[in-house]
């Protein structure tokens, strides 16, 4: 049985007061249900990471970083890696998210080198994988979800990938207000299990978890959380506000 996931992404938001009010609030509201039912992580901007660890260090709810460099250390300027967040309380980390991939241009090669580097370093990767509006239009989903997870777990052995989360994030539901429906999200939800058991095997696709990104609301959590192969959320605005991510977390349960 795959346990629930609830991940709120908080991009470039919050700043050093609200960022740690933000966490704490959440762990007030979500003491009963998060760790047991539910694993819940937060991901805030890098400056912040270690105030909201701290902040939150007697809870169940983890911290995840919302990226990382796939080098160990070195001449690297502006860079973090996996054991500096490791170093600082660290669970996850973000990979290949679609605004890393579409705004900063980080290309399938660069992120699997990523996802290799964080489980190097003791870090779980959530690789994030979707496609863009004008792929959907061109049916082109199945090819794009293909070749990202493909090429984002090149090398991994089956021990390896059992620590990767996947996310589909459809990009053009992304901060749009549209959502994928909850039918089309278990499409691509079922055939990323699937292709998982090609590439693996079908015990290793039943355990692995694959959240939904894109536009999550309280509203629209249930529904999504309602599908065989949903198995999570991956929340962006709506986890800048503790009243709706408590929500979203409750409906994963």
């Amino acid at each position: 049985m795959r346990k629930p996931f609830v991940a709120g992404n908080w991009k470039m938001n919050t700043d050093s007061h609200s960022s740690v009010n933000l966490a704490k609030a959440i762990v007030s509201a979500s003491v009963e249900i998060a760790g047991e039912s539910v694993a819940v992580a937060v991901c805030p901007p890098f400056v912040y990471l270690q105030a909201v660890t701290t902040a939150i260090s007697t809870s169940s709810i983890a911290v995840g970083a919302q990226d990382l460099y796939y080098e160990q250390k070195g001449a690297f300027t502006g860079e973090i890696s996996a054991s500096m967040l490791k170093d600082i309380g660290c669970a996850y980390c973000l990979c290949g998210h679609s605004e890393r991939r579409h705004v900063i241009g980080e290309q399938d090669e660069l992120i699997n080198k990523k996802v290799t580097a964080a489980i190097s370093g003791g870090l779980l990767p959530i690789l994030c994988v979707g496609e863009l509006l004008e792929e959907r239009q061109a049916n082109k989903t199945t090819e794009v979800v293909t070749r990202q997870i493909k090429n984002g777990l090149a090398g991994l052995s089956v021990e390896k990938v059992s620590a990767v989360t996947l996310a589909y994030e459809p990009v053009w539901a992304i901060g749009t207000g549209l959502t994928a429906t909850p039918q089309q999200a278990q499409e691509v939800h079922a055939l990323i299990r699937g292709l998982l058991a090609e590439m693996y095997d079908s015990h290793l696709a039943e355990e692995i978890r694959i959240l939904y990104g894109g536009s999550v609301k309280p509203g629209n959590a249930a529904e999504l959380m309602g599908q065989r192969d949903i198995d999570g959320l991956l929340v962006g605005g709506a986890s800048l506000n503790a009243d709706d991510f408590v929500a979203i977390i409750q409906a994963a349960v």
